[in-house]
């Protein structure tokens, strides 16, 4: 279909991604870098191109019985606002939503496409051929979102509920966990699977769960592996223990070129110690009575502490104070382990309390929306 001049005159030489009809002759077209809102010559106005660049901070939708009002915020430079039938609002909105997303970086792998965004009450969930996307809140899409991509996902699981069912994703070892519409779940399955599947190459999530564990497998097995190669080196040299080599000289010798002046030398020393026998046995003999005396005050003065079991000497024996020490800690032990159980006890009535909680808000709100 030929487009308008007018809107050919704005594209330039710029691609267009998506083409919505608007009613009438008007007509919205999306490129990867701004939407163009095309509204044909009326009566009461004259033809006009709108232009919506995609690098907005934030995108927002008010949606009513008849009419959407699309709201981009660009920050400092202010905001812009278009309508358009809510008939039509989620055929524009998936383009839309794929060129901010583009624009933010936060689809940055080339030919990344968007394969379905759903809008649940406060959330947002955006699947893409490569990542999860999900944003809690008012808006559509803001700068406070988070990204999941397929490459850190080892697992996919859907924990189905009364009201809601929720998804688990497990990234880089932890879970992340959001809840969907019971009647929207059977799409979201659909959708995230076929997206996360087709990235990693297989046919089902039984295939994927398989395939992860084989990779988890192999890292295992290669850790292993590296683990048994390492080489701490050849250790030290052992100890020469030759009773021979070690009785040929004194432990205090020292070898060096002069050996035969140093044996010399020794020799002398020992005879002039021969002929003086009476000065040195005089010292050897006091040395020998100053020991003795000395050992024998020591051990009476041990003999003398055990008779009296440490008593009045202001000290106490070793076993003593370790079993005083040891029984203290016992019970140090002991009350560190009921006040954790009752804490535990605590932390499990609340959590049982939040759950029951949390499922009547959910019956509440199901309520809600069937008009009661």
């Amino acid at each position: 279909m030929s487009q308008p001049e007018i809107v050919q005159s704005v594209l330039g030489e710029e691609d267009v991604v998506t083409r919505v009809h608007l009613g009438g002759e008007d007509e919205l077209f999306v490129t990867p870098t701004r939407t163009l809102v095309y509204r044909a010559e009326g009566l009461l106005s004259d033809e006009s191109v709108d232009e919506f660049s995609h690098a907005a901070e934030r995108l927002s939708v008010k949606e009513g019985r008849r009419k959407a009002k699309l709201s981009l915020d660009y920050g400092l430079d202010g905001s812009e606002t278009f309508s358009m039938s809510s008939k039509r609002l989620d055929d524009a909105l998936q383009p839309i939503v794929e060129g901010v997303l583009a624009a933010a970086g936060v689809t940055d792998e080339e030919g990344e496409r968007v394969v379905q965004t759903f809008r649940f009450s406060e959330l947002t969930f955006v699947v893409t051929d490569a990542r999860v996307v999900r944003h809690i809140g008012s808006a559509v899409w803001d700068e406070d979102y988070e990204s999941y991509r397929y490459a850190d996902v080892t697992d996919l699981e859907f924990e189905s509920g009364s009201v809601a069912t929720t998804v688990v994703l497990t990234v880089d070892g932890r879970q992340e966990r959001f809840k969907i519409p019971n009647e929207e779940a059977r799409l979201v399955r659909e959708k995230l699977a076929r997206a996360l599947c087709d990235y990693h190459g297989v046919g089902s999530l039984e295939e994927f769960r398989v395939q992860m564990e084989k990779a988890r497998a192999n890292d295992e097995s290669a850790d292993a592996a590296d683990r048994d190669n390492t080489d701490f080196g050849a250790g030290p040299d052992p100890l020469s223990a030759n009773p021979g080599e070690l009785s040929d000289e004194p432990a205090n010798a020292t070898r060096a070129e002069g050996d035969a002046p140093a044996e010399a030398s020794q020799q002398a020393t020992r005879t002039q110690s021969v002929e003086a026998p009476s000065a040195t046995g005089a010292v050897a003999e006091a040395k020998q009575a100053a020991e003795a005396a000395s050992t024998e005050s020591a051990s009476g003065n041990v003999a003398d502490a055990a008779d009296l079991g440490f008593e009045g000497s202001g000290f106490e024996s070793a076993a003593e104070s370790e079993s005083a020490g040891s029984g203290a800690v016992d019970a140090d032990y002991a009350e560190l382990a009921d006040e954790i159980e009752s804490l535990r006890e605590v932390v499990e009535a609340q959590s049982e309390q939040i759950r029951h909680q949390q499922e009547l808000v959910e019956q509440l709100i199901e309520e809600l929306r069937r008009g009661r």
